[in-house]
């Protein structure tokens, strides 16, 4: 049983695995790079190349951050799927959804701009994304950009 205890150190096995950010993102002209090389902007023209499967994942995703939150779009998780972000952390789909269900209530507006695949193995699918939100209180819009990492279980959920 792991410990509660505040600064208590963690199990490798018992949290989500987290990407290196570097070896994902790093342009290959270091003066386009942040100071940390990490570069979060996607470059569709070099995107990966996938499977229809794997894009319809990507799509169902990029709708659910677009405000969707459609059965069909929700029905890309796993029932015991993981979802880990600085906000929130869901252990079930059905907790899942209720983060996807809560986009329309804060957001006059949420778009995709633009998406990179900057992994695709058996188990990962990762891609950097920027997305345009526009929330219902100030009308005003802000592109954020994100690096989304999908842990794929043996029936690509």
């Amino acid at each position: 049983m792991p410990s509660t205890a505040p600064n208590a150190p963690v199990p490798q096995g018992e949290h989500e695995p987290r990407p290196d950010p570097q070896a994902l993102t790093s342009n290959p002209d270091p003066s386009q790079n942040a100071p940390t090389d990490v570069d979060y902007t996607p470059h569709p023209e070099s995107s990966l190349e996938v499977p229809p499967e794997r894009e319809a994942i990507v799509k169902a995703i990029t709708n659910l951050y677009s405000g969707s939150a459609s059965e069909d779009d929700m029905k890309v998780y796993a029932e015991k799927a993981v979802y880990d972000d600085p906000w929130s952390f869901c252990d079930t789909r059905y907790k899942i959804a209720g983060q996807w269900y809560g986009i329309p209530k804060l957001f006059a507006s949420t778009k995709t701009l633009a998406t990179e695949i900057v992994e695709n193995t058996p188990t990962t699918l990762a891609w950097k994304q920027t997305q345009e939100y526009t929330p219902k209180l100030v009308h005003f819009s802000k592109a954020v950009n994100s690096l989304i990492t999908c842990t794929l279980d043996g029936e690509g959920k």
